[in-house]
C-alpha cells in the first residue's frame, strides 16, 4: 500500500469500562480481514488486550494500537483503558490520535466515562465522536442516548447513522447523508440497500439539513452554496465535514453493536470519509535547538518529529516503543537521535504494531504510527529526531498521583527486587512514582487510584517473580517542645587506666529552624572549645528519635551554656554521650508534643456534591478555605487542609462519594499539633510497637 498522510486516519478509541471499545476494535479488524474471527475481551483473546494483566481480569489496562486498511486508506486504532485510573494512558492515546470515538453503551446513556474523555478530548485538542454501542441488547434506546447528549452537549451532537429497528432487534441502519437505508446481510458488517423506513423520513431529512448547514458555517464557498439551494459535490461534502468535526461544530454519533458485528462497517465508512487527516487533527508545540517553539501539523517536509506514547515489554521482544511521526518522514537507517536522553540509539527495524504482532516497514510517513524494538535510552514521552536538526515535542501534562500506599515484599529479603522491578515497571507506565522513605523505612507507591496500584503489584509478580502486599503508609509525624528548660548531663566512666569524662549543661528551647539550631554561650573554658562539635554531633543523632513515640525531633534551639571536664579522662565521644544524656533529661521536661503533616487538597467535584464533599472533609478534621468555579461549567474546586492521616484512602472515597467524577490534587503545607486525644492513640501504639 502506497500510504500518504492524508490516507491516514488515527482514531483513539475510549469510553467507560466495559462500554466495548476493545470490542469495536476487534470487529472492525474482522471486518478489514486482520483477523478470521473476533475474540471477546472476557475471553482474553482480543488482538489490543494482550498484556497478562488484561488477559486475566478481562479488562484493558494499558494503551495498545491496531491498524487495518479500509477503502485505500489505513486506520490505526490506539485503544484506551476505561478505568479513571488509567487516566494517564488515556492522555497518551489522545495525543497520538486525531479524533476520539466514545463509545457508549445504549442502554446506559451518557456514562461518567464518556463525560471524562469528551472533557479531555479537549484538554488536548482532539474532535469528538461516539459510537452508540449495544444496540442488540434489551432496553438498548438509541434515541435517549443521543438525547442524553444532545440535552449536554447541544445540537452539535449530529447522528450519522440512525438504527432501523424491528421489535427491539436492530436489523439495518440509515445512512443520514445520503439519505438511504441499508440492511445488514453479512457475517464481515456487509449490508444490502432496503427502501428507507418511512417512518424515519422526517428525522432524516431533519438531521441531515443540520448537518449541512453546520458544514456550510466553516466554509465560506459552501455557505453561498447552501444559501442558494444548491447540491454539495461528494467531495465538498467530505471536506466540509472533516472541517466541522476537526472544528468542533460537529459531533458526529454512529450506531452499532461491536459484539454482534452491526454497524461497524458502516462507521469505518465514515471514518475515512469524513474523519479528520493527519494534517487537519491537533497540531503539538515542539521547542527546536534554539529554544523556538513551533507548532507541527504532520507535514511530511519538515524534519523529523516522532513522539513516544507507550513503551511496552513483550516477554519475546523486550522492549517496544509506539510513537506518532509529528513531522517529517520516519526511515529505517541504522540510527535515530533522542533529543531529551541527548543519545543515538541503534534502530533494528521499524514497525507497524497490530496489538502484539509486528509487520516490518521500511518508513513511517508523517502522520502514521509506528513501533521500534530494542531502544535502550528511550522512555514514554520522549522525541526521536535527527541530530542535525533537532526537535523536542511537548508531551501533554501528566496526571499527579494522589493515592499513596505502601508496597513491601511477602518474603523477607527481596526489598531490591521490587525496587528494581518497579523502575523497570515505570518504563511502562509514567504516571506512578516509587520512592524509599527512609523515615518511615518504607517504599511508598504513589498513583491514581487502587486498581492502578495493585495492577503494578500483580506485575511484579507475573513479571519479575516478587510478590508484594500493599498497605497503607506510615505517617511520618515529627515530635517538638513548647517549653525552655536547663538540664546537665553528665557522663562519668572509670575503667583500669584512661576513664570517661564529660559534663554539660544545656538549654534547650522551641526553635525557628527545621531541625536543630546549636549555639554555645560557655564563659571561662569550662567546656573547651573543641569539644562543642561533639556536644553538636551528639545532639543531631539524638533528634532522629523523639521521647513521645520516637519520631524525629524538630524545631529545636540547643544553647551549651556551662559544663565541666578532666584533664585525663575527657575525649570527644565523652561529650557527645554527656549530651545525650543531656537530651534525654531535658526534653520530657520541656512539655513535648506531637506534630501532623497537613496537605493542602483541591478537590474537583460538580455542583450537585458540593454538600457531601464539604461534610466529608469536615469528618476529615479538614479545613475548607475557600470554595470556586472551576474552569469546566457546572463543576467547583473547593481548597481545603486536612490531616495526612485523614485522607489516606481519599481518592477511593471521593471517586465513590462522586460516582467517578471528582478528582483532586495534594501538596503538603506544614506540620501541626495534632489534638491530644490522637496524639495519645499515636504514642501508645508506637509504645506497643515497640
Amino acid at each position: 500500500m502506497n500510504l500518504t498522510t492524508d490516507k491516514i486516519r488515527n482514531i483513539t478509541v475510549m469510553g467507560h469500562g466495559g462500554v466495548g471499545k476493545t470490542a469495536f476494535v476487534e470487529a472492525a479488524l474482522y471486518n478489514a480481514g486482520v483477523i478470521d474471527r473476533m475474540g471477546r475481551s472476557n475471553e482474553g483473546n482480543t488482538v489490543t488486550d494482550f498484556d497478562a494483566e488484561e488477559i486475566r481480569r478481562g479488562v484493558s489496562v494499558s494503551t495498545s494500537v491496531a491498524w487495518c486498511e479500509w477503502k485505500k486508506h489505513k486506520i490505526n486504532f490506539i485503544d484506551t483503558p476505561g478505568d479513571f485510573d488509567f487516566l494517564g494512558e488515556q492522555l497518551l492515546g489522545m495525543y497520538a490520535g486525531d479524533t476520539a470515538l466514545i463509545v457508549m453503551s445504549a442502554k446506559d446513556g451518557l456514562s461518567v466515562g464518556a463525560e471524562k474523555a469528551v472533557r479531555n478530548a479537549a484538554g488536548v485538542n482532539i474532535p469528538v465522536s461516539f459510537f452508540i454501542n449495544r444496540m442488540d441488547e434489551p432496553n438498548a434506546n438509541f434515541e435517549k442516548t443521543l438525547g442524553d447528549l444532545r440535552d449536554v452537549y447541544g445540537q452539535r451532537v449530529l447522528p450519522l447513522a440512525l438504527p432501523i429497528l424491528e421489535g427491539e432487534k436492530m436489523t439495518g441502519l440509515v445512512d443520514v447523508m445520503g439519505g438511504k437505508a441499508y440492511a445488514f446481510s453479512g457475517k464481515r458488517g456487509e449490508m444490502k440497500a432496503i427502501d428507507l423506513p418511512s417512518d424515519l423520513e422526517a428525522l432524516v431529512e431533519e438531521y441531515g439539513e443540520q448537518i449541512k448547514e453546520q458544514i456550510a458555517e466553516n466554509d465560506e464557498h459552501l455557505m453561498e452554496k447552501y444559501f442558494e439551494g444548491e447540491a454539495f459535490t461528494p467531495d465538498e461534502e467530505s471536506e466540509g465535514m472533516r472541517k466541522a468535526i476537526t472544528a468542533g461544530s460537529i459531533m458526529p454519533v454512529l450506531v452499532g453493536s461491536a459484539q454482534e458485528n452491526l454497524g461497524i462497517s458502516f462507521a469505518l465508512d465514515l471514518v475515512t470519509r469524513y474523519m479528520p487527516t493527519p494534517v487537519d487533527g491537533h497540531p503539538v508545540t515542539a521547542v527546536k535547538e534554539d529554544g523556538e517553539k513551533i507548532l507541527l501539523h504532520s507535514e511530511s517536509e519538515g524534519p523529523l518529529a516522532a513522539f513516544i506514547f507507550k513503551t511496552f515489554v513483550d516477554p519475546f521482544v523486550g522492549r517496544i516503543s509506539l510513537f506518532r511521526v509529528f513531522s517529517g518522514t520516519f526511515k529505517d537507517e541504522g540510527t535515530i537521535y533522542n533529543v531529551n536522553q541527548e543519545k543515538e540509539e541503534r534502530l533494528i527495524g521499524l514497525n507497524f504494531q497490530n496489538g502484539k504482532k509486528q509487520q516490518p516497514t521500511e518508513v513511517v510517513v508523517a502522520g502514521d504510527i509506528g513501533a521500534i524494538a530494542k531502544l535502550s535510552e528511550t522512555k514514554t514521552l520522549d522525541t526521536l529526531t535527527t541530530k542535525a536538526e533537532p526537535l523536542r515535542i511537548e508531551g501533554p501534562e501528566m496526571p499527579v498521583p494522589c493515592l499513596t500506599l505502601a508496597i513491601a515484599p511477602v518474603n523477607k529479603g527481596e526489598e531490591e527486587k521490587i525496587m528494581q522491578g518497579l523502575v523497570r515497571l515505570q518504563d511502562e507506565d509514567v504516571t506512578f512514582t516509587i520512592v524509599n522513605d527512609a523515615e518511615t523505612r518504607q517504599f511508598r507507591l504513589s498513583g491514581l487510584g487502587e486498581v492502578q496500584l495493585d495492577v503494578i503489584s500483580a506485575r511484579l509478580k507475573s513479571k519479575f517473580g516478587v510478590e508484594a502486599v500493599l498497605s497503607e503508609p506510615r505517617i511520618a509525624y515529627r515530635e517538638t517542645i513548647r517549653k525552655k528548660v536547663k538540664v546537665q548531663g553528665r557522663h562519668k566512666k572509670q575503667t583500669g587506666g584512661h576513664g570517661q569524662y564529660g559534663d554539660v549543661w544545656i538549654v534547650f528551647e522551641p526553635g525557628t529552624e527545621e531541625g536543630l539550631e546549636f549555639a554555645e554561650e560557655v564563659f571561662g573554658g569550662s567546656v573547651p572549645k573543641n569539644y562543642f562539635p561533639a556536644v553538636e554531633k551528639g545532639l543531631q543523632e539524638a533528634i532522629v528519635e523523639g521521647v513521645l513515640a520516637g519520631y524525629p525531633i524538630v524545631n529545636l534551639k540547643a544553647t551549651l551554656v556551662d559544663g565541666s571536664y578532666h584533664d585525663v579522662d575527657s575525649n570527644e565521644l565523652s561529650f557527645k554521650l554527656a549530651a545525650r544524656l543531656a537530651y534525654r533529661a531535658g526534653l520530657p521536661q520541656a512539655d513535648p508534643v506531637l506534630l501532623e503533616p497537613i496537605d493542602k487538597l483541591y478537590v474537583h467535584i460538580p455542583d450537585d456534591f458540593l454538600g457531601d464533599i464539604m461534610g466529608d472533609l469536615n469528618k476529615r478534621r479538614g479545613r475548607i478555605h475557600g470554595i470556586n468555579a472551576d474552569s469546566i461549567p457546572g463543576f467547583q474546586v473547593v481548597e481545603a487542609e486536612a490531616p495526612r492521616a485523614e485522607i489516606a484512602k481519599y481518592a477511593t472515597d471521593l471517586k465513590s462519594m462522586t460516582q467517578g467524577r471528582g478528582w483532586f490534587t495534594v501538596e503538603f503545607v506544614r506540620y501541626e499539633q495534632v489534638p491530644q486525644n490522637i496524639a495519645d492513640r499515636i504514642i501508645a501504639a508506637a509504645q506497643s510497637e515497640e
